[in-house]
């Protein structure tokens, strides 16, 4: 992936400063917890989603929001901005969801090829 590419995706100005704050072993175990808890935040919003719970839909976007900033995936916390605050039917949630999903393997992807370069 290229640089250009992964601009969209990721803050790399936020991961640089990691990187020389914290070093490699430290930003490559945040991405592992990332990983981690992910899995918990989207079945959560699905969960929220399958039981129409406003409150439970926008407090896991909101959760999840904050991890991806936290790892830096820019494109993603600004989809799951619009998502916290989204009051669409029951049935667009589910669509909105499937495209978290495939937002959040691509931010992963991208976070990987960043990791790959340095």
């Amino acid at each position: 992936m290229e640089t250009k590419q992964l601009n969209l995706y990721l803050d790399l100005e936020l991961l640089q400063g990691y990187l020389d704050s914290l070093g490699k072993v430290i930003v490559e175990q945040m991405f592992a917890l990332y990983c981690q808890q992910v899995e918990i935040y989207l079945n959560d919003i699905e969960n929220a989603q399958l039981n129409d719970s406003l409150s439970g839909w926008q407090e896991h976007c909101h959760k999840m929001k904050g991890a991806a900033a936290s790892v830096g995936m820019c494109q993603l916390h600004g989809q799951l901005k619009l998502l916290e605050k989204t009051d669409a039917s029951k049935e667009k949630k589910m669509a909105l969801l499937q495209e978290l999903r495939l937002s959040n393997e691509q931010a992963i992807l991208a976070f990987k090829a960043w990791l790959e370069t340095i």
